[in-house]
């Protein structure tokens, strides 16, 4: 079910974002304690509080006329943050020469956290330099991949 309602906000999103300059980073609906509909936004330059706001609204007003979500829930519409998961192969094509953290399901060369330079996305294989060496992860080996923040 949560599927099918992430298809339908992504859709929606897309149509209400068609013409701007605002970018759909992703969608997600899940359950913590409450139900919570989560909508990211990017765009050059950064997301600023009046574009989350205004498509918030224009969100709520369509969801509540077609009525498709019988939880209750919340809607949140944001920015991904510093720290973005990489999903899509945009996302790869953008983030190329960023620094990224790759957690793997299996050791790969012996661990599990892997952080480099992103080189791309190539036949499905995440391409990231580390120490100078190239190392290729098969994407459904990795279990998320995030731009790596340092402090």
């Amino acid at each position: 079910m949560s599927n099918r309602i992430e298809e339908l906000v992504e859709s929606l999103a897309s149509e209400m974002l068609a013409g701007t300059n605002i970018e759909l980073v992703d969608v997600e609906y899940v359950k913590e304690r409450d139900w919570y509909l989560r909508v990211f936004l990017d765009k050059e330059g950064g997301i600023e509080i009046e574009d989350c706001q205004w498509l918030s609204e224009q969100l709520e007003e369509k969801l509540d006329a077609m009525d498709p979500i019988k939880d209750s829930y919340y809607l949140e519409v944001s920015s991904p943050g510093l720290d973005r998961a990489l999903k899509k192969e945009k996302d790869f094509a953008r983030h190329i020469g960023d620094m990224v953290e790759i957690n793997t399901y299996a050791p790969i060369d012996g661990k599990k956290n892997i952080v480099g330079k992103l080189v791309g996305l190539i036949d499905n294989n995440i391409q990231i330099e580390v120490d100078g060496t190239e190392l290729s992860v098969p994407r459904e080996k990795a279990s998320q991949v995030r731009l790596h923040i340092e402090f």
